[in-house]
């Protein structure tokens, strides 16, 4: 019998997309050996501010994203292949992590490892997502590390339960079933915001905002159609 497939899902505003998805998306597709690595950015994302860049500008530069990130995969040798996805794009109203991912469940079908990406930033925040109990019934948690962000002297009770109750030290768990755990990465730091790129970007400091922060062809783009001035 075929294995299971294995699908990474890296979702977010993507305002602009930076060095630290890509570090996370990249980081993850070696670890799990994804078949293939989803790129969704949001349509509405409901917990940001309202002044976010528009959605298909949005969905323009993730899509350059994918360009540099398929350039690092080849180089690495990794097999897994790259999709930007705009369901929440297309879909009307808020864009939900829930529907995004029952959306995805009957796509790949039951059988299909779906693993959510995220730092740990997001992790924390995950309380607040719309029907975040349900989640794990439908994926896999992969949880990257990020500097700023102490899991043991920050986590909320309700984390700490799901921690308690769904968490795994081993990748195999995830590879080779559907959905329900969590597996927290403490190899890989990111240490990048979108937000303070925006900021920067508005100032003359700007200008000196290389690839190490912002993939080569988003960057370009960014000039090109003088976002975030």
């Amino acid at each position: 019998m075929n294995a299971p497939k294995k699908i990474g899902i890296l979702g977010g505003t993507f305002d602009p997309p930076h060095l630290g998805h890509l570090k996370l998306a990249t980081h993850f597709a070696k670890l799990f050996n994804l078949d293939e690595l989803l790129l969704i950015p949001s349509g509405e994302p409901w917990q940001k501010a309202t002044h976010i860049t528009r959605a298909q500008t949005r969905l323009q530069l993730t899509e350059a994203a994918a360009i540099d990130l398929a350039r690092a995969f080849l180089y690495l040798k990794i097999s897994t292949q790259i999709g930007v996805d705009r369901l929440e794009v297309d879909r009307a109203g808020p864009s939900y992590a829930i529907d995004t991912i029952k959306t995805l469940r009957e796509r790949y079908g039951p059988t299909a490892s779906l693993i959510w990406l995220m730092g740990a930033d997001s992790f924390m925040s995950v309380p607040s997502w719309n029907s975040w109990r349900d989640l794990l019934n439908h994926v896999h948690f992969a949880v990257a590390s990020r500097p700023e962000c102490a899991l043991e002297t920050e986590m909320r009770p309700e984390i700490d339960n799901l921690l308690d109750k769904h968490q795994t030290l081993e990748t195999d768990a995830i590879e080779i079933s559907p959905s329900g755990r969590i597996y927290l990465d403490k190899s890989l730091a990111v240490d990048l915001s979108s937000t303070e790129l925006r900021n920067r970007l508005r100032t003359p400091s700007g200008n000196s905002l290389g690839p190490e922060q912002i993939p080569s062809h988003v960057l370009e783009i960014i000039t090109n159609l003088g976002l975030y001035k």
